[in-house]
């Protein structure tokens, strides 16, 4: 059998192929946040707003890998503090550093109801200047990184501008943030804040904007809003079925309402963070860089009647709002007429008080050592929690539950 050796112009060619190839591929990755995944700790990121008489040097940051300073905001087109003070606060985190020197900080942008997102995406002008701006700030403070919390995309939301095409030009902002960031010559991280439901995803290009974010930062709370006319978890951890609420008010009405809801162009499911994390996986997003978040808040409704001890009935209305866990553990957790109750299928605790009929959903030191747990065994890249000055000043916090589930190794 007679062997024929390839013509020269055959091998001239693959090895400028392999040259080309060579250069491509370095060119592309360098663009792409690169991880050892077998080296990386289990993230504990917390989003922190400042509290007056506390100084950065009292922050238990010796159990934080991040701290993510909140917020500044886009004004006029740029990255800026609001509020000059704010500046000095995070000049005094980064001098932390020398005690702490493994730990990350970063300033979010924006947050619930902080508008500008949408015009400073609209154009390739407006975008370069604030990833120009970006940079400056970023160089300025010595900041390890910055969080995008453009809360939403292409959604209405606190009556903030939107516009269709922030769906691509949110991903374009991305881009452009990660490639001045790239001109740092120190590893620089890249996050964004995303909604714990389904319908934020259909208005972000997530594996596209995901080439140039390291982490995806899961709100996995607030998925019963103040103004339900049903109570509920609003940061479950466990998969709770529809078939869950049967026998509640709540089960009923989406029943009654089914033809009105499936009208409305979505289907209405009970929230969770193991259904929308296995969504965004089902997305294409690699389980290594997803973060999920814990709630140092409760949420509370008044007027609920006793049955199921107030869980999936109606309300009349919010009761206080936001409720710091501090608050919560020292004056409500079994006390003044509140009791402790577990559901274990949303793996989630909350209170009832029958006599004043106040019904409150929160995180609990149980559930946040559940969610940390699951982040480990799912391989997520870890956890966050809005905020740390919520939290316990006591011993065995929230901020403890976290922090001793995440030493188990991955």
């Amino acid at each position: 059998m007679k062997t024929l050796n390839p013509p020269k112009i055959r091998i001239q060619t693959i090895f400028i192929l392999l040259l080309i190839s060579a250069m491509i591929i370095p060119s592309l990755s360098c663009m792409m946040p690169q991880k050892d995944d077998n080296n990386e700790p289990t993230v504990v990121a917390a989003y922190y707003m400042p509290r007056r008489g506390v100084t950065p040097d009292q922050l238990p940051l010796d159990k934080l890998t991040h701290i993510i300073l909140s917020f500044s905001h886009v004004i006029d087109g740029e990255m800026k503090f609001r509020n000059p003070r704010m500046g000095e606060i995070v000049s005094d985190l980064v001098s932390q550093k020398q005690n702490y020197p493994n730990l990350k900080v970063m300033v979010a942008c924006g947050g619930w109801g902080a508008d500008g997102f949408s015009d400073m995406a609209e154009t390739e002008e407006s975008r370069e200047k604030f990833a120009e701006s970006t940079l400056r700030f970023v160089e300025e403070y010595r900041l390890d990184g910055i969080d995008m919390d453009w809360e939403y995309p292409g959604l209405e939301a606190a009556g903030i501008k939107h516009r269709p095409e922030d769906t691509q030009r949110f991903t374009l902002v991305m881009k452009a943030l990660r490639e001045k960031l790239n001109t740092i010559d120190r590893e620089m991280i890249l996050t964004f804040a995303a909604a714990g439901w389904k319908r934020y995803y259909e208005h972000i290009e997530t594996t596209e904007v995901m080439k140039y974010a390291d982490y995806i930062n899961i709100m996995t709370y607030d998925k019963v809003s103040g103004n339900s006319k049903y109570t509920g978890h609003h940061t479950a951890l466990g998969l709770i079925t529809p078939d869950d609420l049967k026998g509640t008010p709540l089960y009923g009405f989406m029943e009654e309402n089914k033809g009105e809801i499936d009208e409305l162009g979505y289907r209405y499911e009970p929230r969770s963070t193991e259904k929308i994390v296995d969504y965004v996986i089902g997305l294409g997003v690699d389980p290594s860089r997803i973060i999920i978040g814990a709630a140092f808040y409760g949420r509370s409704w008044k007027g609920v009647p006793p049955e199921n001890n107030g869980l999936y009935q109606t309300n009349q209305g919010v009761h206080t709002g936001w409720g710091s866990y501090a608050h919560i553990r020292a004056e409500l957790e079994n006390k003044n007429g509140y009791a402790r109750y577990w559901d274990p299928v949303a793996k989630a605790p909350w209170l009832y008080n029958a006599a004043d009929s106040i019904f409150i959903t929160y995180d609990d030191t149980v559930s946040v050592r559940l969610k940390t747990e699951y982040a480990i065994d799912k391989k997520l890249g870890g956890m966050m929690f809005w905020q740390l000055s919520d939290d316990t000043k006591e011993e065995k916090s929230l901020l403890d539950a976290i922090y001793h589930a995440s030493q188990k190794v991955k």
